[in-house]
């Protein structure tokens, strides 16, 4: 008899997480309730997906009496704490979590966890690449969580002698109280903040990542980023650390020399690679490589492995993606920047001019600093989306002295990518980097991206 077995689960968010979990408690024989605030029209060839399993499916609103005789209420990464069914099962003393707690209370194999405001795909692409270098058959590096497939999908197929890689965002962690052994803050920043009510609450959520580590466990952070090295006192194991320069701070550390990415390790001083091996573009990419080195020394990985990790990585796909050059123009696709700091670290892999297409809905975040590098880095600018008014309004006009030319607002991204083959040169570079998410137009970041891909594919 497991855990499962006979209870009523209730999960709310019939997206990626909420199915794969839902596949996860079918098997465990729990009895399974769906809802989601979308249609039986829209969800169909999901409900089909399901068939003869035995699932409810209660859809279009979030009634109250959903929470009737119910155990367990699991909630999906887009589902905000605040939603009156939440609030109400947290009344009534009904057990909250995620897919990712439960994946977490049932593996048998390490975890390493990743999360930060901002690289966090990346540096979980590329540490797997490590993994799967270091780690030799039987074993097996598993690789998931807000990056590719939900792992709760493959926690029976997992084996003890595995190691786990998995990206961990504020929304999963916000229910958490099981941490990686191995966990990674790679930066914190201003984020979600039409989620979060605030950074503080933001900040609680990402330091859950470390908040149930024991002295067994090993914490990564970023020594040049105040987000992340002020969690350094909660720390109650070991600490890995990563930044372009060397700290003072005695212990473990990853950094550049020259032109060397670098290591120090139980105090002695170790080259590991030259960063010319690095093939991807801007400072910011320099951090996600310096991150993963850092994990794989908190793991004991070989140099070796790192190497293989970082020897042709070219990038996840949507960050700083080239799709295609057409008559010297570069197109690029980096929808996954949905945060003014994303752009603002895409405009600064950039020497070519920039035609930036910026839009899509805001998240209660800061504009000011990246409407000043704006100026500074892109020639033309193109605005479309829900947050039009806004990012028009942070931009201003341009001004004597600005490399700045113009500023143009659309309605539709197609309606920007228009614009942008029109103001476009030989020579220079359109940047879909939108720093907004795409919930305005498109189901997610993924889908906003392919639509540029599909569009650039057919000039």
């Amino acid at each position: 008899m497991n855990r499962f077995s006979g209870k009523r689960v209730l999960i709310i968010g019939a997206a990626r997480q909420g199915l794969a979990l839902a596949g996860y408690l079918i098997k465990q024989h729990a009895r399974v309730t769906l809802n989601d605030r979308q249609t039986r029209e829209q969800l169909q060839a999901v409900i089909d997906r399901f068939a003869g399993s035995g699932v409810e499916w209660v859809l279009g609103d979030h009634p109250f009496s959903l929470l009737e005789n119910t155990d367990l209420v699991c909630i999906s990464g887009g589902v905000p704490l605040t939603l009156p069914l939440v609030q109400a099962a947290v009344q009534r003393g009904i057990p909250l979590t995620n897919d990712s707690q439960i994946f977490m209370e049932t593996v048998k194999a390490p975890v390493v966890g990743i999360t930060g405001s901002a690289g966090k795909s990346t540096t979980t692409s590329l540490f797997g690449r490590m993994a799967n270098a270091e780690i030799k058959p039987p074993r097996r590096a598993w690789v998931g969580g807000n990056i590719g497939n939900p792992l709760i999908e493959f926690v029976d197929q997992i084996s003890e002698d595995d190691l786990v890689v998995q990206e961990l965002s504020s929304f999963q962690l916000e229910l958490m109280t099981t941490s990686p052994h191995v966990a990674a803050v790679l930066n914190i920043t201003p984020n979600h903040l039409d989620r979060h009510a605030d950074m503080a609450e933001y900040t609680r959520a990402k330091s859950r990542i470390l908040s149930y580590q024991d002295a067994t466990g090993i914490a990564v952070l970023n020594h040049e980023d105040p987000g992340s090295w002020n969690l350094k006192p909660m720390l109650r194991g070991e600490l890995v650390s990563f930044g372009l320069k060397k700290t003072g701070y005695a212990g473990d550390q990853v950094f550049l020399d020259g032109n060397q990415v670098t290591a120090v390790i139980k105090g002695e001083t170790k080259t590991l690679f030259e960063t010319s091996l690095v093939q991807l573009r801007g400072k910011h990419n320099l951090m996600n490589v310096l991150a993963g080195c850092a994990l794989a020394l908190a793991c004991e990985f070989s140099t070796e492995a790192m190497i293989k990790g970082v020897e042709g990585f070219t990038g996840v796909k949507h960050r700083l993606q080239l799709v295609r050059v057409v008559n010297g123009i570069g197109w690029y696709n980096d929808s996954i920047a949905t945060a003014p700091e994303r752009t603002f670290a895409a405009l600064q892999s950039f020497s070519e001019p920039i035609i930036l297409l910026l839009g899509g809905r805001d998240k209660n975040l800061p504009w000011l600093p990246l409407a000043e590098e704006v100026h500074k880095r892109a020639r033309h600018v193109v605005i479309f989306g829900e947050a039009g008014e806004k990012i028009t309004t942070a931009l201003g006009t341009t001004r004597d002295g600005d490399y700045l030319q113009s500023v143009t607002r659309v309605e539709t991204l197609q309606d920007g990518l228009d614009q942008a083959l029109r103001l476009s040169s030989p020579g220079d570079v359109v940047l879909l980097s939108p720093g907004c998410t795409s919930y305005d137009a498109f189901k997610d970041f993924e889908a906003r991206g392919e639509a540029f891909i599909e569009w650039v594919n057919n000039l």
